[in-house]
């Protein structure tokens, strides 16, 4: 069977919960609809990887995988996957894997799929089993809502027609112009609302003369909200009528047009739009005017109570969405690459630690058949223009150039197989503070192969390396907390950031060496702090109270720090990291001074060669 979009109305109707989808439903589920074929055992999404789209078998079979890579169980034609994820800030928790040759499925975009939970009765008793339990799991869908005018949301500018236009050819202007209503005006007044549903419900179902006024079958007098209305007013008076439309008229006159697709996107955690946007686009600029959407985002998410570790998540998600775009247009502007490569992140895009100040930190893993006389132009060009793109998007240049336009890393396999095993067995100081940048890489895009084995034999060896070791503990111990005599903070005594602490350099970054120390005595392949810490709990590098304290000191710090970094975004400043402990109640300086001193604590026991306690 050819698995087309002509093909898609027949096909769905034929499963639940597809079959009892009124017409109206049936028309917002097609609209929009995708595509995509895979080969056998191709990997549709990974484990934590960002799902987009409720996807429906069409031809074939899926695998759907726990993270360990079994098989949990298969989605056959007519079933669909990925509504667990979407609920999930579209976030996969297990893989789905082509199964059978030239697999089809059918998709349904984010926005769509909320819309008809949110709208349709049989489509939200099917998918509403896989709903989160719990409503504060999730941000708060109103968060984003309140206090934002309409007018920073609507759809402005919306077509209208004359009263005693044809349905006809108001039909032919919605095809023409893809969209789902017109607004009916008597002269410049707005008089009616006229949507596909009213055409389809009223019109065709009922066989009327398709030449028929509008008049005889738009919704009259409709309900209108000023411009300067809140978003949350708008989706309250949505939701309790249950309309999917709201017209915005000033003095009578229609300005724009609320949907349903306005207030969703606005609602869900927008780094799904935004990761949507930028696998779209393909120009330097435009891409940078989404990412400059970030610091709204990190507003949204710290204002809706979501977890720092979740956020950190979320933020790094979008540089790397951005990575692989702009590594995508690479390949396209300078051709087919001479040998397979592999782009990977450090510091905190590694860690997927990012907040709302990151500078760029990469490199590249060469196969080993480059040549640099005939191949590293290639991949110098192509380094330039990823880094370039990056800080054009405000992921501005690495102060210490650890980048891959420096030609000390953009190198082959075996080369970096000697520069690993070089630190570990001569740990001078350079050495040391390069291991620690490179223990923290995650592979971005390209030959994933090409950094196999890499890591875990650089841990191995460095687990077994007591010398090499003893200099990473002492280089852990160089950023300390800012805690004084008596337990006081030990503030910045002048310049431009006086009577402040350095939440990150001071607070973040003690935490991060010293999960990285616990992870390296037990040769633990994970990057994120805080999933470091937990393992490290579970090897027994790192005792369970000592490693509940510094978990609970890390969330903390992280919290002040980006609730912090939101404070200055929402007034309008650069976001940076130092805090003013005045700006804290005595309660919150008591617990920051607490979260310092389990940081001093600790490493006080690493530096005198103890366990944590």
């Amino acid at each position: 069977m050819d698995v087309t979009l002509a093909n898609a109305p027949d096909f769905v109707r034929n499963y639940h919960p597809f079959d009892s989808l009124s017409d109206e439903a049936m028309e917002q589920l097609l609209d929009g609809m995708g595509v995509e074929t895979y080969s056998d055992g191709t990997i549709i999404f990974g484990f934590g990887q960002d799902v987009d789209a409720l996807r429906i078998v069409a031809r074939g079979e899926v695998d759907l995988l726990s993270p360990d890579g079994d098989v949990i169980s298969q989605v056959h034609a007519g079933d669909s996957f990925g509504s667990r994820a979407l609920f999930n800030d579209g976030v996969a928790n297990q893989s789905a894997r082509a199964r059978g040759d030239h697999v089809a499925v059918y998709t349904v975009p984010t926005a769509t799929f909320m819309q008809l939970v949110e709208t349709s009765s049989p489509f939200k008793a099917f998918f509403g089993r896989f709903l989160p339990q719990k409503a504060e799991q999730a941000p708060s869908a109103d968060a984003s809502l309140v206090g934002i005018a309409l007018r920073d949301l609507m759809t402005p500018n919306p077509i209208t027609v004359p009263l005693g236009t044809s349905v006809q050819d108001a039909a032919r202007i919605m095809a023409e112009k893809h969209i789902s209503c017109v607004l009916v005006v008597d002269g410049e007044t707005l008089v009616g609302l006229l949507t596909t549903g009213d055409i389809t419900g009223r019109v065709v179902s009922q066989a009327r003369d398709p030449k028929i006024s509008v008049d005889e079958v738009m919704t009259a007098d409709p309900m209108a909200f000023a411009p300067d209305a809140s978003g949350f007013d708008a989706m309250l008076a949505m939701s309790s009528k249950g309309i999917g439309h709201l017209p915005i008229a000033e003095d009578g006159k229609p300005v724009g047009i609320i949907t349903r697709t306005n207030l969703v996107r606005r609602q869900q955690v927008s780094a799904v739009y935004m990761i949507g946007d930028i696998r779209r686009l393909s120009d330097t600029a435009k891409l940078a005017d989404v990412i400059e959407q970030a610091p709204a985002l990190l507003v949204q998410l710290v204002g809706s109570g979501v977890a720092p570790h979740e956020i950190g998540r979320v933020m790094t998600s979008l540089t790397d969405a951005l990575t692989t775009r702009l590594l995508e247009m690479a390949e396209e502007k300078f051709g087919p690459t001479p040998v397979p490569y592999l782009w990977l992140a450090c510091g905190s895009q590694g860690r997927r630690e990012q907040t709302g100040v990151s500078d760029q930190d990469n490199c590249l893993i060469l196969h080993d058949d480059f040549d640099p006389a005939s191949h590293d132009a290639y991949f110098k060009d192509m380094a330039q223009f990823v880094s370039d793109g990056l800080d054009e998007a405000g992921y501005f240049y690495c102060p210490g150039d650890m980048m891959a336009t420096n030609d000390r890393w953009r190198q082959p396999v075996k080369v970096w197989r000697g520069y690993f095993e070089n630190w570990v067995r001569k740990p001078d100081p350079m050495a040391q503070m390069l291991a620690s940048v490179m223990f923290d890489l995650r592979a971005i895009y390209g030959d994933m192969s090409l950094f196999d084995g890499l890591q875990e034999s650089t841990l191995a060896l460095a687990s077994k390396n007591s010398i090499f070791r003893a200099h990473m503990a002492a280089n852990s111990l160089k950023h300390t907390p800012p805690l004084g005599l008596f337990r006081g903070f030990a503030l910045i005594k002048s310049g431009e950031h006086k009577d402040t602490v350095d939440l990150k350099h001071n607070g973040v970054v003690p935490i991060v060496d010293l999960a990285r120390m616990y992870a390296l005595e037990g040769a633990i392949g994970a990057v994120n702090t805080r999933e470091r810490l937990e393992a490290a709990r579970e090897a027994g590098t790192l005792s369970k109270s000592g490693a509940s304290d510094l978990i609970d000191a890390y969330d903390l710090i992280s919290t002040m720090r980006l609730r912090h970094q939101a404070r200055q975004i929402r007034d309008g400043e650069k976001p940076d990291n130092f805090l003013a402990p005045s700006r804290l109640s005595s309660f919150e300086r008591n617990h920051l001074k607490d979260a310092f001193g389990v940081i001093k604590g600790l490493q006080s026991a690493l530096g005198h060669g103890r366990s944590a306690g």
